[in-house]
């Protein structure tokens, strides 16, 4: 597992995470992916397909038991789940790998796209859309001047 892109997660990243999470409380797979969601800021919603092969895992080693609330499995840190989760978060968090805030930009340039459509002329509308699409080609240069 290489690691060639600045701040592209690896799988590793994961397994800490869901780690980091379960540290502050037990929860099902659905509450892991929505807990990520929110310490990223919506930059990083796991899908369930990489949680819950990862649950099982670390159920496989000991690190976590799982338990059945309420119809669905509830995840808990092992004394050993602990340990570990500690040993990899003095590491660093999984989800603290860039600076961007995703969100809070598309939101801007949404609204500023907007104001535009509603109130700009047909030039400037025009205008406004030859913007965005040159916004998106100049953020794949970005990736090609590596």
């Amino acid at each position: 597992m290489h690691n060639n892109h600045r701040g592209r997660r690896r799988r590793g990243d994961v397994r800490t995470a869901v780690l980091a999470v379960l540290q502050d409380q037990p929860g099902h797979g659905y509450e892991i992916i929505q807990a990520l969601e929110e310490r990223t800021g919506g930059r990083w919603r796991p899908s369930p397909g990489s949680i819950y092969p990862t649950l099982q895992q670390l159920e496989d080693e000991g690190l976590v038991r799982a338990e059945e609330r309420d119809g669905r499995r509830v995840f808990t840190l092992t004394d050993a789940g602990r340990a570990e989760a500690e040993q990899r978060l003095a590491e660093g968090n999984p989800w603290t790998n860039d600076g961007s805030n995703f969100r809070e930009h598309i939101k801007q340039l949404a609204m500023a796209y907007k104001q535009v459509t509603m109130a700009g002329t047909p030039e400037q509308v025009q205008r406004a859309d030859e913007i965005m699409v040159d916004a998106r080609k100049q953020l794949y240069r970005v990736l090609a001047e590596d």
